[in-house]
């Protein structure tokens, strides 16, 4: 352990106590049915009545301001940016010394954001995608569970991957004909009636330009075009979407942003990423596989569980300020009609992302756990870094239907959830569905 991980661990642990007849949250104290009211202003209503209720169940944890791991160079870049970026016309970020679309960005564009700046929104989400970018090429094995109050209703296992072509550290930086920004490939493994089941996108640094989407459904035989309004809808029928991915993965110029405010806001956090337990291995092949304990994340994989089945059952809660932004689709064939999302102002890690139909009705949540990333060093010397996970909670709700989808956690303990990785250039090629596709 690093001696600011052991100095910060020493300063939690002098907070764990509360002081007697204490009437706010504090490190050390749980977040139930019996402690609700102090957190009200701190949570999205619909995540608050969870915890009134008695659905959601967690631990608070300290995770002060000023304590998050930089990587060196991400942190360099950042300090760097300082008033070299803006937002353009299409909502694209361009040079300002230029006016044009820059090549390559890395750390976060746009380091300092006043709330008085009318593009601050698009400021804030851009240095999210940034930041989910920066940590590289990956590839998961990861579970989708269909989950209602009665527990499990179904599971899939599906192997998603993840290319990226900017905000990657210099030295992992592709070749880019296309002048891509990204490439997604999910293929489905389990269940026997979805197996070979396969969707995959491109998404291009143009403002203009749509994403290029395409799926593989094993009854059908053929690759068929799918429109990028689609990324909205429902996953396999699930309550996750294309556009959920790490918390938001829609286009940014596809959106219109406007702030909301800026407020301190509970998140959930991986207590064990806090205390650095989160364990990786280099593999052969290259590249960093993450090892998790062996637990029951969520509340169903409990038998004395008390909460709602879909709830988290291993997260801890964090107080963190954070940015609350808005988003308005341009596509009005687009699923949701406005979505009002919850964004870390200092790590700019997503948290919560509460989404309206386009006539105002709360339709879904979307709760993300965050972690802090970990310097790795490979066998050959070579410093990289990691996410840090022990685990994940990506939770789909579906508000009307009482319900969840649940996904980020690992098909088995051994399973991969790799990231720093290299694919070949011909992985995420159209040919590529046939291949997975049964």
């Amino acid at each position: 352990m690093s001696l600011i991980h052991r100095v910060w661990v020493i300063l939690v642990a002098l907070t764990l106590i509360a002081p007697a007849g204490a009437e706010e949250l504090a490190p050390g104290m749980t977040l139930n049915k019996q402690t609700w009211q102090m957190a009200e202003g701190m949570l999205p209503p619909e995540i608050l009545k969870h915890y009134r209720e008695g659905d959601y169940i967690n631990p608070i944890v300290a995770w002060p301001e000023d304590f998050f791991v930089w990587p060196e160079d991400f942190k360099a870049a950042t300090e760097g940016n300082a008033g070299k970026y803006e937002i353009g016309s299409k909502g694209e970020i361009v040079e300002v010394a230029t006016g044009e679309q820059p090549q390559y960005v890395i750390g976060f564009p746009f380091p300092e954001i006043s709330e008085d700046d009318p593009k601050a929104a698009s400021k804030v989400i851009w240095n999210f995608f940034y930041r989910t970018w920066y940590f590289g090429n990956s590839k998961n094995e990861s579970q989708v569970n269909w989950v209602n109050r009665k527990g499990l209703e179904r599971r899939t296992d599906v192997e998603a991957s993840f290319r990226y072509f900017d905000g990657v550290p210099v030295d992992d930086r592709e070749d880019n004909p296309l002048n891509l920004l990204s490439q997604f490939l999910t293929v489905v493994k389990t269940p026997v009636d979805l197996n070979g089941t396969a969707a995959l996108s491109w998404r291009y640094r143009d403002p203009g330009k749509r994403d290029s989407s395409w799926s593989f459904v094993p009854a059908l035989r053929r690759v068929r075009a799918v429109s990028p309004a689609n990324r909205s809808d429902g996953f396999l029928g699930s309550d996750m979407s294309q556009d959920d991915g790490p918390f938001f993965d829609g286009k940014a110029e596809d959106f219109s942003w406007k702030l909301v405010g800026k407020k301190n806001v509970l998140r959930f956090v991986d207590p064990l990423s806090l205390e650095d337990k989160g364990q990786t291995e280099w593999l052969d092949s290259g590249g960093w596989r993450a090892q998790w304990p062996d637990i029951p994340f969520i509340g169903y994989m409990k038998d004395d569980w008390q909460g709602v089945p879909w709830a988290s059952a291993t997260g801890a809660l964090a107080l963190r300020p954070h940015w609350v932004i808005e988003a308005v689709p341009n596509d009005k064939y687009y699923l949701y009609g406005r979505m009002e999302m919850y964004i870390d102002a200092i790590t700019y890690q997503g948290s919560w992302n509460s989404k309206y139909s386009w006539k105002g009705e709360l339709l879904n949540t979307y709760q993300v756990m965050a972690f802090l990333p970990k310097e790795v060093t490979r066998p050959d010397g070579q410093k990289d870094w990691v996410q840090g996970s022990a685990m994940a909670f990506q939770c789909a709700e579906n508000i009307k239907r009482d319900q969840a989808t649940v996904a980020g956690i690992k098909s088995s303990p051994r399973s991969g959830f790799d990231s720093n990785i290299t694919f070949d250039d011909n992985y995420f090629e159209m040919s590529t569905l046939n291949r997975f596709g049964k």
